[in-house]
């Protein structure tokens, strides 16, 4: 049951978009940094017989984080729909800041032994169950402060807060790659955009903590229990599910197109850092521009049709436009199939994320919409870096990543066709709540 608050006074949508994608940004921009500089830290911290199996090591921590996600969405989570959004993405902001600072400083390999590799997995570990809730808690937080007609719009800048992480690494990048060599980045130079976000830690939690709470969650009368929401995602097993296939779509292609790019361009097309760290960045651009795009044009013609179109295009292309791409290397072609993927991505992502929302149940909002995405990482996207190398390793085929993309557009295809024909009722998007 509802009651009617007084209506408070409010800062402007772009205003509140700032303030609640802020600590996004920041969580993005640490998990995109490891991928960037896989190479780097697999040699700093995880020295093997051979390279292949020192970026293993690497990729497979990076991917342990992931698996700490669905942990994260149901504890913080449930906490997050008891407490309110705001307190609990302030959590989330705390915890992520650990998880950065701790791989930022730790000695290598060299200096402190296997101590060195235990700490950057519980600094990647912090990192993941941090954020298992945070994209959901901003989601949430994005879709309940919309105005009516126009979630899509406003939700989509959750995804696009990321990109702006993506370019701001890239660039970062592209400056150290210019002004260090080789050498100095493999030693010590790949620590400073780590450390870079470390220091713009306390302007987010300074603006994060001027969010005000949704007006629809104080209006509701009754806040579930942890018992509740626990037998309620149960109840709802099989939405969670579905929106985990929903989802898988948008967590393998990001992961592929944005920190596996610049592991692709230099390893397996040999193009220079240069050009893959200017390909991630033009994707990041790219991504930036569809997402609000096609969320907002979601609100207008329905979240099925574009993820239907989406899903298939991927599931049809992804594979052909890698095999052209490995057949012809080269910076321009590298630039051309990348922001085809980055257009797929972004079109699907835009609608896929305010879908989600609403079709978990409104009291659990916050601890279903995180669960499914981070089911869907955990399992599926976050270890994209790790599958795409090693399919690369036991086929031969340099394109094998193509067919992990096109089996995530299978997914989001066949999740889209069950949610909205299951229950027309809670499928259908909701254009004027």
């Amino acid at each position: 049951m509802y009651a009617t608050p007084p209506a408070p006074a409010r800062p402007s949508g772009i205003a509140t978009v700032l303030r609640v994608t802020s600590g996004n940004f920041l969580e993005m921009f640490d998990f995109f940094l490891f991928g960037f500089y896989a190479t780097s830290i697999s040699k700093a911290f995880f020295p093997a017989g051979s390279d292949f199996a020192s970026l293993m090591l690497t990729f497979m921590t990076f991917g342990a984080g992931f698996l700490m996600r669905p942990l994260g969405a149901v504890i913080l989570g449930a906490y997050v729909d008891q407490i309110g959004r705001r307190k609990g993405l302030i959590l989330t902001l705390t915890i992520m800041a650990s998880g950065t600072i701790l791989i930022a400083f730790v000695p290598g390999y060299a200096t402190i032994g296997l101590l060195a590799p235990a700490l950057v997995l519980i600094g990647r570990l912090l990192q993941g169950f941090s954020a298992g809730v945070e994209l959901g808690g901003v989601s949430v937080y994005l879709s309940e402060m919309a105005t009516p007609g126009n979630k899509g719009f406003y939700v989509a800048w959750q995804s696009a807060s990321q990109q702006v992480a993506i370019m701001v690494a890239a660039i970062l990048g592209y400056l150290l790659s210019t002004s260090l060599d080789a050498p100095q980045i493999g030693s010590w130079g790949w620590r400073i955009p780590f450390v870079i976000g470390c220091l713009i830690v306390p302007f987010l939690f300074y603006i994060r903590r001027s969010l005000e709470e949704t007006t629809e969650f104080l209006a509701r009368e009754h806040r579930p229990s942890t018992k509740e929401i626990f037998a309620s995602i149960a109840t709802n097993w099989l939405t969670v599910l579905l929106g985990m296939m929903l989802v898988v779509m948008t967590t393998v292609s990001f992961y592929a197109i944005t920190v596996y790019t610049p592991t692709f361009g230099k390893t397996v097309l040999k193009l220079t850092t240069t050009d893959s760290l200017v390909v991630t960045f033009c994707v990041g651009l790219s991504n930036f521009i569809w997402l609000p795009v096609m969320g907002g044009l979601s609100d207008k013609l329905g979240r099925k049709p574009i993820l239907i179109v989406f899903s298939a295009l991927t599931l049809l292309t992804a594979y052909p436009a890698l095999a052209w791409l490995v057949a012809a290397p080269s910076f321009a072609n590298m630039l051309m199939v990348l922001l085809w993927l980055s257009f797929l991505y972004g079109s699907y992502n835009g609608a896929m994320v305010v879908a989600l929302t609403e079709i978990v149940p409104v009291e659990v909002r916050t601890a279903g919409f995180s669960l499914a995405y981070a089911l869907a990482t955990a399992l599926f996207g976050g270890f994209t870096p790790l599958v795409s190398t090693w399919l690369i390793e036991i086929t031969g085929n340099k394109a094998a990543p193509g067919l992990w993309m096109a089996f995530a557009g299978a997914c989001g295809l066949i999740a889209t066709v069950a949610i909205y024909s299951r229950s027309g009722e809670h499928a259908r998007q909701k254009q004027t709540a």
